[in-house]
Parts: C-alpha cells; structure tokens; sequence
C-alpha cells in the first residue's frame, strides 16, 4: 500500500485492475497449499469413491449378465422340457389311438363270433325243431292214413307191425312225390 501511496504521490498512475505483488504471492502461497492437500487428501478418497462404484457397476453388469445367463439357460431348459412333453403327449395319443383300434377289432371278432354262435345255436334248435316237427308230422299223417285205410277199407288196420309198414310206405311215397314235384324241406 505504502508503494501505491508513494507512486500516486510521484505522480504515477495506478493501475486498480492490478494486484500488488505481496497479494500475489501469498494468493500463489495458498493456492500451493490448498493443491497439495487437495491433492493428498481430497484425490485418494475421490479416486476411492469412484473405484468403488466404477465396481459396483462392474458387479452389477456382471450380475445382470449373470442373471439373464441363467435367464436363458432356464428358458432353454423350459423349452426342451415342453418339447419332450409334446412328444410324450403325441406318443401317448398314438399308443391310445393303436389300443382303442386294438380294442375295436378285438370287439368286433368277439362280435363276430358271438353272432356266429348264435346262429349255430339257432339253426341247431331249428334242425332239432324241423325234426321233432317231421316225427309228430309222420305220426299224425300215419294216424290219419290208418283212419282213413279204416274208413275206406271198412275193416279195422289194428296190426301195429302192418300199421308202422303202411305208414311208412305212405311216406315214402309222399316222400318221393314231394321229391318230384319240387317242394322241399
């Protein structure tokens, strides 16, 4: 100050835009000061902080990743389990398919055979009704052959052995006239 007061009296001109020397030098002073514990306190926790999120970041994109590895793995897995699934789904379609077509022609021959059966069982009960029918056929036609013989004749025909022989002739030649004619059984 004393300089500027000395150099206004000498008639100088002061510049105000200008600092003093003094000022400068101890505004370098603090500055130097200032930067060299910035520099050895400030940096090394800021360098710190940044290094542990700079980490936190990493192991955030390393978990992401991670996790959408497993994401995928998981959806492979899924999509191989639902594929075999399908398969197991179509096999099983087509064995039931195969049985029910088994079980439909085992049904059918079983059908089949029982309807077999039954009409051998039915033509057996209609030869054996024929038959009974013919025997109770030819003994009333012989009982009324030996009434009418009787009424034409005029004599009683009481001879079993002749009665059977002239049934049995008259029926044979019915027999043989049915035969001729072309009606048959």
């Amino acid at each position: 100050m004393y300089e500027s007061v000395l150099l206004a009296v000498e008639g100088e001109e002061v510049n105000p835009l200008i600092p003093e020397t003094y000022d400068i030098v101890w505004s370098v002073v603090c500055v130097v000061i200032i930067g060299i514990l910035f520099y050895k306190y400030v940096i090394p926790r800021l360098m710190k902080t940044l290094d542990e999120r700079s980490d936190k970041i990493e192991g955030g994109i390393a978990r992401a990743e991670a996790a959408q590895e497993e994401a995928q793995l998981t959806l492979q897995q899924y999509q191989q389990q639902l594929a075999e699934a399908r398969l197991e789904a179509a096999r099983i379609r087509e064995d039931a398919r195969t049985q029910g077509q088994e079980i439909l022609a085992q049904m059918r021959t079983d059908a089949q055979a029982e309807a077999d059966r039954i009409v051998a069982a039915g033509h057996t009960q209609l030869e054996a009704q024929r038959q009974q029918i013919l025997t109770e056929l030819r003994s009333e036609v012989g009982r009324t052959a030996v009434d009418l013989a009787e009424k034409i004749i005029g004599q009683s025909v009481s001879d079993e052995a002749k009665q059977a022989a002239s049934i049995e002739r008259f029926l044979t030649e019915l027999d043989e006239t049915d035969a001729g004619i072309g009606v048959g059984r």
